[in-house]
Protein backbone atom coordinates (compact mmCIF):
# COMPACT_ATOMS: atom_id res chain seq x y z
CA UNK A 1 0.00 0.00 0.00
CA UNK A 2 1.18 3.57 -0.69
CA UNK A 3 0.34 6.85 -0.66
CA UNK A 4 1.82 9.89 -2.70
CA UNK A 5 2.77 12.98 -0.46
CA UNK A 6 3.22 16.47 -2.73
CA UNK A 7 4.83 18.24 -0.59
CA UNK A 8 4.06 22.08 0.20
CA UNK A 9 1.01 23.93 -1.69
CA UNK A 10 -1.74 26.64 -1.91
CA UNK A 11 0.20 29.70 0.01
CA UNK A 12 3.14 27.31 0.59
CA UNK A 13 5.06 26.99 -2.82
CA UNK A 14 8.36 25.91 -1.80
CA UNK A 15 11.41 26.57 -3.21
CA UNK A 16 11.57 28.85 -6.60
CA UNK A 17 14.03 29.22 -9.17
CA UNK A 18 14.75 28.72 -13.15
CA UNK A 19 11.05 28.70 -13.66
CA UNK A 20 10.74 25.71 -11.20
CA UNK A 21 7.93 26.51 -8.64
CA UNK A 22 8.43 23.19 -5.90
CA UNK A 23 4.63 23.20 -4.81
CA UNK A 24 3.81 22.34 -8.76
CA UNK A 25 6.54 20.41 -10.10
CA UNK A 26 5.77 18.14 -7.06
CA UNK A 27 2.58 17.91 -7.33
CA UNK A 28 2.65 17.02 -11.21
CA UNK A 29 5.43 14.37 -9.84
CA UNK A 30 2.84 12.98 -7.25
CA UNK A 31 -0.16 12.67 -9.87
CA UNK A 32 1.90 10.70 -12.51
CA UNK A 33 3.16 8.53 -9.86
CA UNK A 34 -0.97 7.60 -8.47
CA UNK A 35 -2.21 7.42 -12.39
CA UNK A 36 1.00 4.80 -12.61
CA UNK A 37 0.50 3.05 -9.41
CA UNK A 38 -2.93 2.46 -10.14
CA UNK A 39 -2.19 1.02 -13.84
CA UNK A 40 0.49 -1.22 -11.89
CA UNK A 41 -2.48 -2.06 -9.52
CA UNK A 42 -0.85 -0.90 -6.43
CA UNK A 43 -3.25 0.41 -3.69
CA UNK A 44 -2.42 4.34 -3.56
CA UNK A 45 -3.75 7.26 -2.31
CA UNK A 46 -2.23 10.87 -2.29
CA UNK A 47 -2.36 13.76 0.11
CA UNK A 48 -3.69 16.57 -2.36
CA UNK A 49 -4.35 16.55 -6.35
CA UNK A 50 -4.52 20.54 -6.33
CA UNK A 51 -2.92 23.68 -5.25
CA UNK A 52 -4.08 23.12 -1.75
CA UNK A 53 -2.42 24.57 1.46
CA UNK A 54 -2.02 21.96 4.05
CA UNK A 55 -0.32 21.94 7.20
CA UNK A 56 2.12 19.76 8.57
CA UNK A 57 -0.82 18.17 11.33
CA UNK A 58 -3.07 17.72 8.21
CA UNK A 59 -0.46 16.46 6.04
CA UNK A 60 0.02 13.47 9.13
CA UNK A 61 -3.67 12.90 9.94
CA UNK A 62 -4.11 12.39 5.78
CA UNK A 63 -1.47 9.92 6.01
CA UNK A 64 -2.29 7.76 8.57
CA UNK A 65 -6.32 7.84 7.69
CA UNK A 66 -5.64 6.69 3.95
CA UNK A 67 -4.40 3.18 5.07
CA UNK A 68 -3.87 3.13 8.74
CA UNK A 69 -0.86 3.34 11.21
CA UNK A 70 0.69 0.25 9.54
CA UNK A 71 4.04 -0.85 8.66
CA UNK A 72 3.32 -2.28 5.00
CA UNK A 73 2.27 1.54 4.47
CA UNK A 74 5.12 3.21 1.86
CA UNK A 75 5.10 6.98 1.94
CA UNK A 76 6.75 8.77 -0.70
CA UNK A 77 7.06 12.52 -0.15
CA UNK A 78 8.17 14.46 -2.91
CA UNK A 79 10.37 17.31 -3.33
CA UNK A 80 12.65 19.38 -5.24
CA UNK A 81 15.84 20.63 -3.45
CA UNK A 82 17.23 24.37 -3.23
CA UNK A 83 20.67 25.37 -2.35
CA UNK A 84 22.96 25.23 -5.08
CA UNK A 85 24.14 21.60 -5.00
CA UNK A 86 23.47 18.84 -7.24
CA UNK A 87 22.12 15.16 -7.50
CA UNK A 88 19.13 13.70 -5.74
CA UNK A 89 18.75 12.58 -2.30
CA UNK A 90 16.87 9.99 -0.53
CA UNK A 91 16.05 10.73 3.38
CA UNK A 92 14.66 7.45 5.19
CA UNK A 93 13.11 7.04 9.30
CA UNK A 94 14.96 5.99 12.16
CA UNK A 95 12.61 3.03 12.19
CA UNK A 96 13.36 1.93 8.56
CA UNK A 97 16.45 0.20 6.84
CA UNK A 98 17.49 1.51 3.85
CA UNK A 99 16.50 -0.75 1.52
CA UNK A 100 13.89 1.00 -0.13
CA UNK A 101 16.17 4.36 0.41
CA UNK A 102 18.87 2.86 -1.29
CA UNK A 103 16.59 0.95 -4.51
CA UNK A 104 15.11 4.36 -5.25
CA UNK A 105 18.30 5.80 -5.31
CA UNK A 106 20.12 3.19 -7.71
CA UNK A 107 16.69 3.56 -10.35
CA UNK A 108 17.21 7.38 -10.12
CA UNK A 109 21.07 7.04 -11.04
CA UNK A 110 19.89 4.59 -14.04
CA UNK A 111 18.15 7.52 -15.31
CA UNK A 112 21.34 9.41 -15.61
CA UNK A 113 21.15 11.51 -12.25
CA UNK A 114 23.71 11.68 -9.79
CA UNK A 115 22.60 10.72 -6.34
CA UNK A 116 23.99 13.07 -3.72
CA UNK A 117 23.49 10.38 -0.68
CA UNK A 118 20.90 8.53 1.13
CA UNK A 119 20.81 9.27 4.43
CA UNK A 120 19.08 9.57 7.90
CA UNK A 121 18.84 12.49 9.78
CA UNK A 122 18.13 13.80 13.80
CA UNK A 123 16.53 16.02 15.46
CA UNK A 124 19.31 18.01 17.31
CA UNK A 125 17.15 18.75 20.31
CA UNK A 126 16.59 15.07 20.62
CA UNK A 127 18.74 12.59 18.58
CA UNK A 128 16.44 9.82 18.67
CA UNK A 129 13.94 11.19 16.84
CA UNK A 130 13.73 11.96 13.17
CA UNK A 131 14.23 15.67 11.93
CA UNK A 132 11.07 15.85 9.48
CA UNK A 133 7.95 15.62 10.75
CA UNK A 134 6.75 13.22 7.55
CA UNK A 135 9.10 10.72 9.68
CA UNK A 136 8.65 11.25 13.25
CA UNK A 137 4.84 11.83 13.49
CA UNK A 138 3.56 9.28 11.09
CA UNK A 139 3.54 6.21 13.31
CA UNK A 140 5.08 2.83 12.08
CA UNK A 141 4.55 3.54 8.72
CA UNK A 142 7.57 3.51 5.75
CA UNK A 143 8.23 7.09 4.94
CA UNK A 144 10.72 8.86 2.81
CA UNK A 145 11.65 11.97 1.48
CA UNK A 146 12.70 11.81 -2.52
CA UNK A 147 14.96 14.99 -3.31
CA UNK A 148 15.26 14.54 -7.24
CA UNK A 149 17.06 17.83 -7.59
CA UNK A 150 18.32 21.23 -6.87
CA UNK A 151 16.50 23.78 -8.87
CA UNK A 152 19.41 26.15 -8.83
CA UNK A 153 22.21 23.47 -9.07
CA UNK A 154 24.77 24.61 -11.65
CA UNK A 155 25.16 21.02 -12.93
CA UNK A 156 22.06 19.50 -15.19
CA UNK A 157 19.45 19.30 -12.73
CA UNK A 158 17.58 22.10 -13.66
CA UNK A 159 17.05 20.70 -17.38
CA UNK A 160 16.19 17.26 -16.05
CA UNK A 161 13.54 18.80 -13.64
CA UNK A 162 11.98 20.66 -16.26
CA UNK A 163 12.33 17.83 -19.40
CA UNK A 164 12.99 14.45 -17.65
CA UNK A 165 11.00 14.99 -13.83
CA UNK A 166 8.78 11.44 -15.73
CA UNK A 167 11.73 9.34 -15.52
CA UNK A 168 12.67 10.45 -12.27
CA UNK A 169 9.16 9.92 -10.77
CA UNK A 170 8.97 6.63 -12.97
CA UNK A 171 12.36 5.26 -11.07
CA UNK A 172 10.59 5.66 -7.69
CA UNK A 173 7.69 3.64 -9.29
CA UNK A 174 9.47 1.26 -10.71
CA UNK A 175 11.42 0.89 -7.73
CA UNK A 176 8.19 0.44 -5.65
CA UNK A 177 6.99 -2.10 -8.03
CA UNK A 178 10.56 -4.23 -7.14
CA UNK A 179 10.18 -3.63 -3.42
CA UNK A 180 6.38 -5.17 -3.41
CA UNK A 181 7.07 -7.46 -5.85
CA UNK A 182 4.42 -6.06 -7.88
CA UNK A 183 4.74 -7.00 -11.76
CA UNK A 184 6.43 -3.45 -13.24
CA UNK A 185 4.39 -3.78 -17.07
CA UNK A 186 6.10 -0.84 -19.65
CA UNK A 187 3.81 -0.54 -22.74
CA UNK A 188 5.61 -2.92 -24.59
CA UNK A 189 4.41 -6.76 -23.70
CA UNK A 190 7.64 -8.43 -24.92
CA UNK A 191 9.74 -7.39 -22.07
CA UNK A 192 10.81 -9.60 -19.22
CA UNK A 193 11.60 -7.61 -15.49
CA UNK A 194 14.65 -8.72 -14.06
CA UNK A 195 14.11 -10.97 -10.77
CA UNK A 196 16.66 -11.93 -7.91
CA UNK A 197 18.20 -14.92 -9.22
CA UNK A 198 18.00 -14.31 -13.04
CA UNK A 199 20.72 -14.76 -15.30
CA UNK A 200 21.03 -14.05 -19.09
CA UNK A 201 20.85 -17.69 -19.57
CA UNK A 202 17.86 -18.31 -17.38
CA UNK A 203 15.92 -15.37 -19.43
CA UNK A 204 16.71 -16.71 -22.54
CA UNK A 205 16.10 -20.84 -21.81
CA UNK A 206 12.92 -19.75 -20.45
CA UNK A 207 11.75 -17.26 -23.64
CA UNK A 208 13.29 -19.73 -26.22
CA UNK A 209 15.96 -17.28 -27.60
CA UNK A 210 19.74 -17.48 -27.51
CA UNK A 211 22.09 -15.49 -24.80
CA UNK A 212 23.69 -13.66 -27.90
CA UNK A 213 20.05 -12.70 -29.20
CA UNK A 214 19.10 -11.73 -26.00
CA UNK A 215 22.24 -9.19 -25.57
CA UNK A 216 22.08 -8.05 -29.28
CA UNK A 217 18.30 -6.80 -28.01
CA UNK A 218 19.08 -5.33 -25.67
CA UNK A 219 22.56 -3.79 -26.44
CA UNK A 220 24.17 -5.63 -23.77
CA UNK A 221 28.13 -6.43 -24.07
CA UNK A 222 28.58 -7.63 -20.99
CA UNK A 223 26.58 -10.86 -19.02
CA UNK A 224 25.62 -8.69 -16.13
CA UNK A 225 22.28 -7.82 -15.24
CA UNK A 226 20.41 -6.66 -11.90
CA UNK A 227 17.22 -6.94 -10.46
CA UNK A 228 14.58 -4.85 -11.29
CA UNK A 229 16.23 -4.36 -14.98
CA UNK A 230 13.96 -4.42 -18.23
CA UNK A 231 14.85 -6.51 -21.28
CA UNK A 232 13.11 -7.11 -24.89
CA UNK A 233 13.02 -10.96 -25.07
CA UNK A 234 10.83 -10.58 -28.42
CA UNK A 235 13.12 -12.03 -31.61
CA UNK A 236 10.70 -9.54 -33.56
CA UNK A 237 12.63 -6.41 -33.68
CA UNK A 238 13.68 -4.74 -37.06
CA UNK A 239 17.36 -4.50 -37.42
CA UNK A 240 18.86 -1.29 -39.37
CA UNK A 241 18.98 -2.38 -43.49
CA UNK A 242 22.37 -1.33 -43.22
CA UNK A 243 25.36 -0.67 -40.56
CA UNK A 244 26.19 2.22 -42.71
CA UNK A 245 22.25 4.03 -41.73
CA UNK A 246 23.71 4.91 -38.31
CA UNK A 247 26.51 4.85 -35.95
CA UNK A 248 27.56 3.63 -32.22
CA UNK A 249 27.07 6.35 -29.37
CA UNK A 250 28.49 4.72 -25.84
CA UNK A 251 26.47 6.03 -22.92
CA UNK A 252 28.18 7.85 -20.44
CA UNK A 253 27.66 9.21 -17.08
CA UNK A 254 24.98 11.93 -16.61
CA UNK A 255 23.55 11.16 -20.19
CA UNK A 256 19.92 10.77 -20.95
CA UNK A 257 17.62 9.74 -23.95
CA UNK A 258 17.07 14.05 -24.36
CA UNK A 259 20.89 15.12 -24.18
CA UNK A 260 21.54 12.40 -26.52
CA UNK A 261 18.80 13.01 -28.76
CA UNK A 262 19.64 16.84 -28.75
CA UNK A 263 22.87 16.65 -29.63
CA UNK A 264 21.99 14.05 -32.64
CA UNK A 265 19.12 16.64 -33.71
CA UNK A 266 16.93 13.84 -33.45
CA UNK A 267 13.44 12.87 -31.80
CA UNK A 268 13.04 11.21 -28.63
CA UNK A 269 10.41 8.61 -29.88
CA UNK A 270 12.84 8.12 -32.83
CA UNK A 271 16.13 7.01 -31.18
CA UNK A 272 14.12 5.07 -28.42
CA UNK A 273 12.29 3.21 -31.22
CA UNK A 274 15.65 3.10 -33.28
CA UNK A 275 16.98 1.07 -30.51
CA UNK A 276 14.28 -1.11 -29.43
CA UNK A 277 13.78 0.85 -25.79
CA UNK A 278 10.86 0.61 -23.61
CA UNK A 279 11.44 3.40 -21.15
CA UNK A 280 14.05 6.24 -20.97
CA UNK A 281 16.22 4.66 -18.39
CA UNK A 282 20.13 4.14 -19.59
CA UNK A 283 23.18 2.48 -18.20
CA UNK A 284 26.64 3.76 -18.73
CA UNK A 285 28.75 1.81 -21.43
CA UNK A 286 25.15 1.11 -22.81
CA UNK A 287 25.37 1.19 -27.01
CA UNK A 288 22.93 3.03 -28.77
CA UNK A 289 22.35 3.48 -32.24
CA UNK A 290 22.20 6.57 -33.89
CA UNK A 291 20.46 7.16 -37.45
CA UNK A 292 22.24 9.18 -39.69
CA UNK A 293 20.48 9.19 -42.65
CA UNK A 294 19.11 12.53 -41.47
CA UNK A 295 22.12 13.95 -41.29
CA UNK A 296 23.23 16.34 -44.42
CA UNK A 297 26.24 15.10 -46.33
CA UNK A 298 28.70 18.32 -46.30
CA UNK A 299 31.76 19.80 -48.22
CA UNK A 300 34.06 20.30 -45.13
CA UNK A 301 36.98 22.77 -45.55
CA UNK A 302 40.54 20.38 -46.00
CA UNK A 303 42.08 23.18 -43.82
CA UNK A 304 41.84 21.70 -40.00
CA UNK A 305 43.81 22.10 -36.76
CA UNK A 306 45.30 19.04 -34.83
CA UNK A 307 43.41 18.35 -31.37
CA UNK A 308 45.40 15.75 -28.84
CA UNK A 309 43.25 13.80 -26.74
CA UNK A 310 43.59 14.32 -23.04
CA UNK A 311 42.81 12.59 -19.40
CA UNK A 312 39.12 13.75 -19.15
CA UNK A 313 38.51 14.55 -23.04
CA UNK A 314 35.06 13.40 -24.64
CA UNK A 315 33.98 14.35 -27.87
CA UNK A 316 31.35 16.32 -26.56
CA UNK A 317 33.36 18.41 -24.67
CA UNK A 318 35.70 18.27 -27.53
CA UNK A 319 32.44 19.94 -29.60
CA UNK A 320 31.51 22.19 -27.38
CA UNK A 321 34.53 23.90 -27.13
CA UNK A 322 35.04 24.21 -30.62
CA UNK A 323 31.76 24.82 -31.48
CA UNK A 324 31.44 22.35 -33.84
CA UNK A 325 27.84 19.70 -33.87
CA UNK A 326 29.36 15.69 -32.56
CA UNK A 327 28.22 14.20 -35.77
CA UNK A 328 30.35 16.35 -37.74
CA UNK A 329 33.20 15.83 -35.75
CA UNK A 330 33.04 12.01 -36.19
CA UNK A 331 32.23 12.38 -39.64
CA UNK A 332 35.27 14.62 -40.49
CA UNK A 333 37.14 12.21 -38.13
CA UNK A 334 35.70 9.22 -39.77
CA UNK A 335 34.52 8.25 -36.23
CA UNK A 336 32.19 5.45 -36.06
CA UNK A 337 32.08 5.73 -32.05
CA UNK A 338 32.08 8.01 -29.45
CA UNK A 339 35.34 6.24 -27.39
CA UNK A 340 38.54 8.25 -27.42
CA UNK A 341 41.95 7.32 -26.34
CA UNK A 342 44.31 9.59 -25.16
CA UNK A 343 47.15 10.53 -27.57
CA UNK A 344 44.28 10.48 -30.80
CA UNK A 345 44.88 12.93 -33.08
CA UNK A 346 41.36 14.39 -34.40
CA UNK A 347 41.30 17.10 -37.25
CA UNK A 348 39.65 20.35 -36.30
CA UNK A 349 38.10 22.23 -39.40
CA UNK A 350 39.62 25.90 -39.30
CA UNK A 351 36.43 27.48 -40.31
CA UNK A 352 35.08 26.16 -36.84
CA UNK A 353 38.35 27.72 -34.67
CA UNK A 354 37.60 30.93 -34.72
CA UNK A 355 36.15 32.99 -31.13
CA UNK A 356 36.75 29.89 -29.31
CA UNK A 357 36.28 30.52 -25.38
CA UNK A 358 38.38 28.43 -23.21
CA UNK A 359 37.65 27.82 -19.31
CA UNK A 360 40.93 27.66 -17.14
CA UNK A 361 41.32 24.35 -15.48
CA UNK A 362 43.42 23.72 -12.48
CA UNK A 363 46.87 23.19 -13.78
CA UNK A 364 46.45 24.72 -16.75
CA UNK A 365 49.30 27.18 -18.32
CA UNK A 366 49.56 29.54 -20.48
CA UNK A 367 51.69 27.37 -22.46
CA UNK A 368 49.84 24.30 -22.81
CA UNK A 369 47.08 25.95 -23.71
CA UNK A 370 48.95 27.80 -26.51
CA UNK A 371 49.73 24.29 -27.56
CA UNK A 372 46.65 22.67 -27.33
CA UNK A 373 45.30 25.04 -29.61
CA UNK A 374 48.13 25.09 -31.61
CA UNK A 375 48.87 29.04 -31.55
CA UNK A 376 50.95 31.07 -29.57
CA UNK A 377 51.34 32.33 -25.97
CA UNK A 378 52.10 36.06 -26.84
CA UNK A 379 48.84 35.42 -29.75
CA UNK A 380 46.24 34.53 -26.20
CA UNK A 381 47.37 37.74 -24.48
CA UNK A 382 47.02 40.13 -26.96
CA UNK A 383 43.43 38.56 -27.42
CA UNK A 384 42.68 38.76 -23.55
CA UNK A 385 44.74 41.78 -23.01
CA UNK A 386 47.31 39.73 -20.57
CA UNK A 387 50.16 41.95 -19.34
CA UNK A 388 51.35 38.42 -17.26
CA UNK A 389 51.46 34.54 -17.76
CA UNK A 390 49.41 34.32 -14.29
CA UNK A 391 46.02 32.41 -14.92
CA UNK A 392 43.16 31.45 -12.45
CA UNK A 393 40.83 28.56 -12.58
CA UNK A 394 37.72 29.66 -14.41
CA UNK A 395 38.94 32.40 -16.34
CA UNK A 396 37.86 32.97 -19.59
CA UNK A 397 39.66 32.88 -22.42
CA UNK A 398 39.48 33.56 -26.50
CA UNK A 399 41.76 31.57 -28.17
Amino acid sequence: MGINHSSHGGIDSGASGNGIIEKDKTLEISKYMYDRFKELGIPVEITRDTDTTLSPTERVNSILSKFGNNSDVIVISNHINAGGGDGAEVIYALRNNSNLANLIADNIKDTGQNIRKVYQRRLPSDPSKDYYFIHRNTGVTQPLIVEYGFLDGKGDDVSRLKNNWRDLAEAVVKSIAIYTNTPYNTENNNTYIVKLGDSLWSIAKRNNITVDKLKQLNNLNTNTIKVGQILIISEDIKEPNNIEDYIIYTVKRGDTLYSIARSYNIDINELKNYNNLTDNILSINQELKIPIKNIEEEQVSTEYTDYIVKRGDSLYNISKTYGIPIQDLMKYNNLNTNLLSIGQILKIPVSTTSNIEYIVKAGDTLYSIASTYNTTVNNIKAKNNLINNTLQIGQKLII
